[in-house]
Formats: C-alpha cells, structure tokens, sequence
C-alpha cells in the first residue's frame, strides 16, 4: 500500500445483502484499504433484516481495514433506501426492520394516495406517488398489523440514518434519504405534517434532516468500532443518491444501475412531480434532484431463472420468447403482488433463449421510465452509465445496448455506492462539492461500447404482452 497524499476518509455501504467499508485517500480517490461483511433478509411473504446485523457488518468490514480505518478524518454512510427501522426508549430495534423490497404494504399505499388527494397531490408535495416500497405505507401497515410493536417506538430511522446515530448518538438523516420516506415534502424540504398525522407518527420521532455539507457530529467515546474520538461524521444518504456522488454526475446524464434492484436515474436541477407514479422525484445529496425510477426484479431474478434452467448467466440465446420476471412483485410497472410469466414457450424453444427473455424482461421495464427519468432538454446522444453487480456481465451489457439504442459506458471504479460516501466525507475536510470531489477522482471513467440499432422489434413485443397480461397481473396482487 502506497503512502496516502492526503487525509483518509471512510465510505460506506450498507445494502440489501452485506455492508461494506473503504478507506480512501482524500487527495487522489486511491482505495488504500476494504472489508466486507454480510447480513440476511428473510425470505417469504416479508423482507426483513435485524439491524443490529448492519452493526455487526460495519464493524467487521472496518475491523479487516485495519489501521487505515483508524486514522481516518471522516466517515459517511451509504445505505439502502426506505426501510422502517423502529427503535425503543433505549435505542434497540423493536422488530426487525420493514426493507425496501416488503411489498407487503401494497394496500395500505393505496388507501394512503387515496385518504390525502389522489397520486397529483402526492407527487406535488412529495415529489412521489408512495408505492410499497416507502417508509410511510411500512408504517402504516406496522400500525395496523403490530400495534404493540407502534406503541412500544420511540424512534423511527432509516436504515444508514440508524449506522450514523450509533456513531454518533445523534438522530439524522439528510434530505436525499428522506425523500424516499414519504413524509417529506420536497416543496418545503420539511417532514410534512398532514402526512405525518394522518399515519399517527410523531415528528419528535424523527431524525433531524441535515444539509449537505454540513457535519452531522463526531464520533462519540462510548463505542466498539476503530475511529478515533471526534472523527467526523458525515450526513450519509441513499444509495442512490450516493452512487451519484460516486460518478460524480452532472444534470443529465442517465445511470442504469443493475443489482438487486434495478434503477434508472439523472441529476436535475427542476423538481420532479410525476403523478403516475413512475418517477420519483427524490432529492440528491448535493441540493439538486434525483428523478428515479426502480424496479424490483434485477440480477437476483435474472441468476434465479439461469439457476432454473442449470446455465451459466451467460449462456444466452437470440430468442422470440416473452418473460416478464416479476419474481418478487413489481414497482415498475406497478404490479406488487404478481409474479413472473411467460408467453410463447415453443418445442424448439431453448434454455437460452429462455434466460436471454429473462434479460429482456426486466432490461424493458428500466429503459420504459428513462424518457420519463430525463429533462426534456437532455442530449439524448449521451452515453447511459452502466453501474451497479450487473454491469460488467456481457449478456447485461448487450442487452441495455440492444433494447436502448445508445452508447453504453461501464465505468471501471467498483463500490460506487462507497466511494460516493467517501467523497461526502472528503468534502467535510476541503469544503469541495462531494461530486466535484468524485470528478477530481475521475470516478466514471470506463470503456464505451458504441450504440447499435435499436431492437423495436422486442421492445414491441414485451409490451404487447404486458398489455395483454395486464388483467392476469394485477389479479395476483394479494390484499394481506
């Protein structure tokens, strides 16, 4: 390991599967150190996971960092969006948290859009029409289905706001984190109080919103984990908005992201309101907006039909076939309770052709929202950043060049998520726009695969089925 030039920070990612760490040189983005370490999420009809996992990952990630950790000047957190983290009087999780991916509160954001306005008044205060996947429909459901576990809360976080608070003994969040919540209205840049009355939530127990730049504490006296007292703390945000500080983006360029879930997002200076629910108008870490759209079924649908079929991920096929892998539900389209179909199965039909549909299928419903993601005004001749476990796979690569029609870049920094969070915390240190500081690290710099022909053909097809099954799809929702 080369002597650093500047000071060390700490990026974080704390995601759906595992939690992990890097420690970055300030002056010149080098990853001097890294550690990583998992957590589980249940299976069945919820996705749940124990915080206090997320703990016990941090502090083995940083553990195999070992003393670069240590001498680190500041430190952010990265996290996965939305999940309901419900703490006691003494700070303990009350139930294991509600995450992203628990559609389960699909009927309650239904009755949410409806009880306060319908979806243009939601997108209009929000910036979002809340699907399943929000903060606010988990607490509803929460509130209707465990009341006990309502009464006895005496906090209520996000997953990376609950890692900063144990570093800090500070509740915060920061507004790109918050806007995926529900109740925080973009218009004001506040926790909106119709909403939070109309749920029975208590404002007093939420995080304080910190503004970007500003520090959210130190670290305190009273913990396990290899940072010195008074080492800064950062506000952190989604991961989202954190891998968008990662490539350092500028308004206007599209990010494809392909990991658990797959997104399709842009910076924008104008905030969003999209009444149909497609985009949400979520807030960035850096005072812009982050129009975004997200799917629920990405690469862990995509390796489960190839597990299926016995293939390699990348033993793909040209084929003629329709699957719409809608293995966990869906949020885009908005089909929460369907599951995976599959139309045009023949006898010559192969294994291959099978998982290439796959592909297909969930590559359809991100670049479906991308025109709805990007300003109007946006060059549309602007190579799609390709991010996230899927990017480097050849079979994603050539299907998001096929299905698209543009120039694909694939940028060669891993771990987007945090090095976004590193470049946060540098900014702490030199007063710099965390993004900038991440175009100082050339962050996104990476190979283009030019642009091909666009397969209308395919892109045709998907939606046609999808039109023709929209009645099967919607009937699989299950009201629980």
């Amino acid at each position: 390991m080369s002597a650093a030039e500047g000071p060390l920070v700490v990026g974080v990612d704390t995601s759906t599967q595992s939690t992990k760490a890097l420690v970055v040189d300030a002056a010149t983005g080098q990853v001097v150190a890294s550690g990583q370490a998992p957590h589980t999420v249940s299976s069945g009809t919820g996705r749940e996971s124990d915080p206090r996992q997320w703990w016990d990952a941090l502090c083995e990630a940083l553990r195999q960092c070992g003393d670069a950790a240590h001498e680190a000047a500041a430190v952010s957190i990265g996290g996965q969006q939305h999940g309901l983290v419900t703490l006691d009087e003494r700070g303990e999780p009350v139930r294991p948290a509600l995450l992203w991916n628990d559609v389960r509160s699909a009927p309650q954001a239904r009755r949410l859009i409806e009880e306060l306005g319908g979806p243009k008044a939601w997108a209009e205060r929000t910036g979002s029409v809340p699907g399943p996947s929000f903060t606010v429909t988990k607490w509803a459901w929460l509130a209707e289905h465990e009341p006990e576990a309502v009464r006895a809360t005496r906090a209520v976080r996000l997953p990376h706001d609950y890692l900063t608070e144990r570093l800090t003994g500070q509740g915060t969040t920061d507004r790109g984190d918050a806007s995926g919540t529900g109740w925080w209205a973009s218009g004001t840049e506040a926790y909106d109080e119709e909403t939070l009355a109309h749920v029975g939530l208590d404002p007093a127990m939420l995080p304080r919103v910190v503004r970007p730049g500003e520090v959210a504490g130190t670290v305190r006296d009273s913990h396990d984990l290899p940072f010195s007292k008074g080492t800064l703390v950062a506000p952190g945000t989604g991961d989202n908005a954190a891998a968008a500080l990662g490539l350092g983006l500028r308004p206007g360029a599209p990010v494809l992201s392909l990991g658990t879930s797959g997104t399709v997002y842009a910076v924008s200076r104008r905030r969003p309101a999209d009444p149909t629910g497609t985009v949400a108008g979520f807030a960035d870490a850096h005072g812009d907006w982050l129009p975004l759209a997200c799917t629920l079924n990405c690469t862990l649908a995509v390796d489960r039909v190839a597990a299926l079929l016995g293939l390699d991920r990348e033993a793909v096929e040209p084929t003629g076939v329709t699957l719409l892998p809608y293995l966990d539900g869906e949020r885009t389209p908005n089909l929460p309770g369907a599951s995976g179909l599959l139309h045009g199965l023949r006898h010559d039909t192969t294994a291959g052709q099978l998982l290439q549909a796959a592909y297909d299928g969930a590559v359809h419903s991100l670049l479906g929202a991308l025109d709805l993601v990007l300003d109007a005004d946006a060059d549309r001749s602007v190579p799609l950043l390709l991010i996230g476990g899927g990017a480097r796979g050849r079979a994603w690569q050539e299907t998001v060049r096929r299905l698209s029609g543009r120039a694909v870049q694939v940028p060669e920094a891993k771990e987007l998520v945090a090095l976004g969070a590193a470049a946060q915390a540098a900014g702490l240190l030199t007063g710099e726009d965390p993004a900038a500081v991440a175009r100082r690290w050339n962050t996104a710099a990476g190979p283009v695969l030019d642009a091909v022909e666009r397969d209308d053909e395919t892109l045709e097809r998907i939606a046609g089925v999808l039109s023709d099954a929209a009645p099967l799809l919607e009937r699989s929702t299950d009201d629980r």
